[in-house]
């Protein structure tokens, strides 16, 4: 079994917490989903704010979802000018025998001209 990291984004439409937790845990369930992953496969997660998001923390979608024995952390992302406003990202390390080609980087709604390369 081989630990990966898998990525993903998503975009807010607008700051408030239950927001938050809608749109993170959609964005946390495609990246199980797509990756054939459950909450035993995962081993730890960083999430990422932008600085305009601090109505929640990311995490505590995650935990809303039932992942209550896995390590998370949230940080704030870089405040680096014209970037996407709103956004929440995550890495995610996990045990899988996917292998590194095979894994399923998730980019939802607005998040995937973030990176286009591997947004699925």
């Amino acid at each position: 079994m081989a630990v990966r990291a898998v990525r993903g984004a998503v975009q807010l439409e607008r700051d408030e917490a239950g927001h938050m937790d809608e749109q993170v845990g959609a964005l946390l369930s495609a990246v199980l989903e797509r990756n054939g992953l459950s909450a035993d496969d995962l081993i730890s997660i960083w999430f990422t704010a932008t600085p305009d998001l601090h109505s929640d923390f990311p995490a505590a979608a995650a935990r809303k979802l039932g992942i209550v024995d896995v390590p998370l952390i949230c940080a704030q992302e870089l405040d680096v000018e014209g970037a996407m406003p709103r956004v929440v990202r995550l890495l995610a390390h996990v045990e899988t025998d996917r292998p590194r080609s095979a894994v399923a980087h998730v980019y939802l709604g607005a998040a995937a001209a973030l990176r286009k390369d591997i947004a699925q």
